[in-house]
């Protein structure tokens, strides 16, 4: 059995990327995002807008994967224009890049610890403390994981999370967020000069698709049966990759979409792999090949969503308990 240390050492041979493939899976995506965003403010096509609609809003999943791995220098890094391509794509997709690198980067420091500010990811309380805590503590708590919040990550996690509230909370650090607000806001009133349904149908359509994707997505990946959550001083980086990440298996039209981005456990290994090598390091590396897999099936995504609570005696996340509502004490903890 290998030692953390040479777990990590074997993926840097994939953290190289091919900057020619770099530059054409942005450059093709951009292509196709805004030939799809185009189509989708055609009138003549009708009710076919919605179609592309939608299929813009998946392609902005992709052009966000790619914005995430400039972020981390996985690709691109040194190249001025990629520089300037990519941060207009943060702030127009209200991903101020400001708030998305702090937010981000303490995520993978402290993946699936259980104690600490829950910044980048969604909180997550043990049945204990969910026992203890107050009725507007258990409300709050409560929101941020229904899913309603995840599908309208739209309005909840990129508006709010990632601009008014950072804005609100140090003006100064997150100026941009401004910027975002204003652009994404210009954006959707240039649209509407053409007509309402242009609005709708190629801006708020796809980033509402976009941005509810996306937001199931990473919640998925950290929040799924089997995931195993850290008190703090058994914490490992290799651990949190492989056990505390999950491996969402999709068809290939949907990892096109997604930028490969279920191939989460080997990105947290080392996230400096580009997308488009993660497979091949799965492929590579023994210790990633048995990660946990969820699927984009029903059953699956209901599986993932009706985990609540971190259960610490049998050390899994678990649902709210049964016949107890979210305003009570949980059934375990008050006998």
């Amino acid at each position: 059995m290998r030692t953390d240390k040479e777990i990590l050492l074997a993926t840097r041979p994939f953290a190289r990327e091919v900057r020619w493939r770099s530059w054409w899976h942005l450059g093709s995506t951009v292509f196709v995002a805004a030939a799809l965003l185009g189509i989708a403010s055609y009138d003549a096509l009708g009710a076919l807008r919605f179609v592309f609609g939608v299929l813009a809003g998946l392609t902005l999943v992709r052009l966000f994967v790619l914005f995430h791995d400039h972020q981390h220098g996985s690709i691109l890094r040194g190249s001025k224009l990629a520089d300037g391509v990519m941060t207009a794509f943060g702030i127009w997709s209200l991903n101020p890049p400001s708030v998305w690198k702090r937010s981000h980067d303490h995520h993978h420091h402290n993946n699936s610890k259980l104690y600490g500010p829950n910044v980048g990811s969604y909180p997550i309380m043990t049945v204990d403390a969910y026992a203890r805590a107050s009725r507007r503590e258990r409300m709050l708590y409560a929101a941020s994981r229904h899913p309603v919040t995840i599908a309208t990550g739209y309005l909840t996690i990129f508006l709010v999370g990632m601009c008014v509230a950072p804005l609100i909370a140090n003006p100064r650090r997150h100026a941009d967020a401004v910027l975002s607000i204003a652009c994404h806001a210009g954006f959707l009133l240039w649209l509407a000069t053409g007509g309402a349904d242009d609005m709708w149908l190629a801006g708020v359509l796809p980033f509402a698709v976009g941005s509810g994707v996306g937001a199931y997505l990473f919640f998925a990946q950290h929040n799924f049966p089997g995931a195993h959550i850290n008190a703090g001083k058994d914490w490992t980086y290799v651990s949190a990759a492989l056990r505390s990440s999950s491996y969402v298996s999709m068809g290939p039209l949907m990892r096109w979409f997604t930028g490969s981005i279920g191939y989460h456990h080997v990105h947290h290994l080392n996230s400096h792999i580009p997308f488009y090598r993660l497979a091949e390091a799965m492929a590579a590396i023994p210790e990633a090949q048995s990660p946990t897999t969820v699927t984009l099936g029903f059953r699956d995504v209901a599986s993932c969503l009706r985990l609540k609570l971190w259960d610490a005696d049998a050390e899994r996340l678990v649902p709210w308990p049964a016949k107890s509502g979210i305003m009570e004490r949980p059934l375990r903890a008050a006998a």
